[in-house]
C-alpha cells in the first residue's frame, strides 16, 4: 500500500512545527529560578542545579528583591561566573548559548565571562562576585 501523498503546504507546515518544538526545548532549559538573598548575597546549592555540572552549563536565577535575572555559568576549570542578563547596548535580555551570550535585539555578542566579542555594545555585561564554599555558591549582588 502506498502512503498518502501530502501537498507542499502541509509538508512545509509540518517542518516548521517540528523546528519550533526543537527551538522551544532549548528555551525550556533556561527557566528562571528564584533564589533567596541573605545579606546582599544570593545563595544556591550547586547540587540542586544539574545544569551546572557541565563546563558549558548555565542557569538563570532571580535573586529575591532584585529586578533583573542573573546568569550563573559554569567554567571549564570548575569555577562559576555570574553576569547580568541585560545587554549594555539598549537593555534587551541576552540569550545564553553554549559558548557565548547573544542579544537578540541588535546582535551584540559576549563571551561567557560577559566581555564584548561583537558590538554594537561597547561595555561588558555587569559581573557579580561568586564565592564557592563546598556545595554552596554565594553571589554578591553588587556588580
Amino acid at each position: 500500500m502506498t502512503p498518502p501523498a501530502i501537498d507542499r503546504r502541509t509538508f512545509v507546515g509540518a517542518c516548521a512545527a517540528g523546528c519550533a518544538v526543537i527551538a522551544l526545548q532549548g528555551c525550556a532549559s533556561l527557566v528562571t529560578h528564584p533564589v533567596p538573598v541573605t545579606g546582599g548575597r544570593a545563595r544556591l546549592k550547586i547540587s540542586e542545579y544539574p545544569e551546572l555540572a557541565s563546563p558549558t552549563g548555565v542557569i538563570r536565577i532571580l535573586p529575591a528583591g532584585v529586578a533583573d535575572p542573573v546568569f550563573v555559568l559554569a567554567t571549564a576549570d570548575g569555577r562559576f561566573d555570574a553576569v547580568s542578563t541585560i545587554c549594555t547596548h539598549r537593555g534587551c535580555a541576552v540569550d545564553a548559548h553554549a559558548d557565548r551570550l547573544v542579544c537578540p535585539c541588535h546582535g551584540s555578542t559576549y563571551d561567557r565571562a560577559g566581555n564584548v566579542l561583537k558590538g554594537p555594545a561597547q561595555r561588558a555585561l555587569a559581573r557579580f562576585p561568586v564565592e564557592r564554599t563546598g556545595d554552596m555558591l554565594l553571589i554578591t549582588l553588587t556588580p
